[in-house]
């Protein structure tokens, strides 16, 4: 066991630990008692509920409050902490709590599965991330609990817990039971939309963030070059987001009546959630399918590009797109060299960033030609879907409800490469194991 566990890959072993868990927790929704019915249930169905849960998306292809019990509800719940945690942070945690020492080995796992750069930086912050997640959850689930209670009673504590935990790691699931959508009886709820818009952004920060922050007392000239672009542009996504969303879906330049009835306050509410809650949490306090065309491609762009790394978000990550973006700034002035904040980018960083961008893009177009071709849904309907399972978001337009066999199966393979990335992968597929550093002849190619 020891020598094939040395050969072991941290990429291997972290995709191994999610897809343990996706199997534990499709067997156990598979009892009788998961389902309110007490009937079984189609392996399929806890196969595609266990793998959102576990890769933190919200797709459904049943309805979490009506179908599941509070057995299964619990396990979804457990699974989405987990894929929120991340699987080598609840190993973390495990040694721990049985004060056992964690190896060379297991702590460079850790390092991919967190997202830090540092071994040496590897316990502390999982530290940090347990700590920080029951401290936020904790938070979340009393506000929810108290802005709930008027409507549920006692049930308003369970509920708040769900919420809060589904929230801070970008999971989307919700318990309300809504056919409109996960949010739609809360829109005006300004207690309620406020506190899970706070747990997604703090949950999509990242972990790196967190860490940044606490170590430097919230000065953001002592930030180090990632958080400080987490920060920044997070702010713009969120800000820029909710005015053409405002403007799109709220005004009459968008030429959409569906919310005439919104209160001005409402309407902005509902625009930075709309911007907030694509990436990548999934919830919706407005029926998507009332979106202007607008609306619904912005939504898109914002589920692609998804959260930070080392963090409960999913997408290609906003460091991603900016970096691909300031390498075509620097090409179109002519630069070699790309900057971001007044610092330069190393190339291999570019390089994968745009490997990235490219790899998300083929897996998305070719997944919508797939599910295109064995069901007639509309290309933008089936589209929004497959960014949504890809970028780990949940939100939908209704395809999941009505999926084939075979669009569930490509919908649970995106969600779980989606929560692994990309170049998980590649790494498991195409690494060239015999790689050598030799440099092969140049060849001289026209692009643009």
């Amino acid at each position: 066991m020891k020598k094939i566990k040395r050969k072991m890959s941290a990429v291997y072993l972290l995709s191994l630990g999610y897809l343990i868990a996706i199997l534990l927790g499709t067997l156990l929704l598979l009892l009788p008692f998961s389902s309110k019915s007490g009937e079984p249930v189609k392996l399929l169905d806890a196969l595609f509920t266990a793998t959102s849960a576990t890769c933190v998306t919200g797709l459904v292809v049943v309805d979490t409050c009506n179908y599941w019990s509070t057995f299964g509800q619990i396990v979804i719940l457990i699974l989405i902490q987990i894929g929120g945690l991340g699987f080598m942070t609840i190993i973390t945690l495990i040694f721990m709590a049985f004060r056992k020492n964690i190896r060379l080995y297991n702590q460079t796992v850790l390092m991919q599965s967190a997202g830090t750069i540092s071994i040496s930086e590897v316990l502390p912050l999982m530290k940090k991330i347990i700590v920080g997640t029951l401290f936020f959850e904790s938070i979340g689930a009393i506000l929810l609990t108290v802005f709930f209670y008027k409507d549920y009673g006692s049930h308003a504590f369970y509920l708040g817990i769900f919420h809060s935990i589904s929230a801070f790691c970008n999971a989307g699931f919700d318990i309300i039971g809504s056919e409109t959508g996960s949010l739609t009886p809360f829109y005006n709820n300004f207690g309620v939309i406020l506190t899970l818009s706070c747990l997604i952004v703090i949950g999509g920060l990242g972990f790196i963030v967190w860490g940044d922050i606490w170590k430097n007392k919230f000065k953001f000239s002592k930030f180090n070059l990632h958080t400080k672009i987490v920060l920044f542009w997070n702010g713009i996504l969120i800000f820029v987001g909710a005015l053409f969303f405002f403007i799109f879906e709220f005004t009459n330049i968008g030429r959409n009546g569906n919310f005439n009835d919104f209160t001005f306050l409402e309407k902005i509410l509902n625009s930075l959630f709309l911007a907030i809650s694509p990436r990548t949490a999934g919830f919706n306090a407005v029926n998507l399918n009332d979106l202007t065309g607008s609306g619904k491609l912005l939504t898109m762009i914002l589920m692609f590009i998804g959260g930070n790394s080392g963090s409960t978000a999913g997408g290609i990550k906003v460091t991603t797109a900016v970096i691909v973006f300031a390498n075509v700034i620097a090409m179109a002035r002519g630069r070699e060299d790309v900057s971001v904040m007044k610092q330069t980018i190393p190339s291999k960083i570019v390089k994968q960033a745009s490997a990235l961008l490219l790899s998300y893009l083929s897996i998305a177009l070719l997944a919508t030609i797939v599910i295109s071709a064995v069901q007639e849904f509309d290309l933008e309907e089936t589209l929004f879907e497959v960014i949504s399972a890809l970028g780990t978001v949940g939100l939908s337009l209704g395809v999941t409800t009505k999926a084939s066999a075979l669009t569930k199966i490509v919908l649970i393979i995106l969600m779980y490469l989606g929560r692994l990335g990309a170049f998980a992968l590649f790494d498991l597929v195409f690494k060239d194991k015999t790689y050598k550093m030799l440099k092969k002849p140049e060849g001289k190619v026209l692009v643009g």
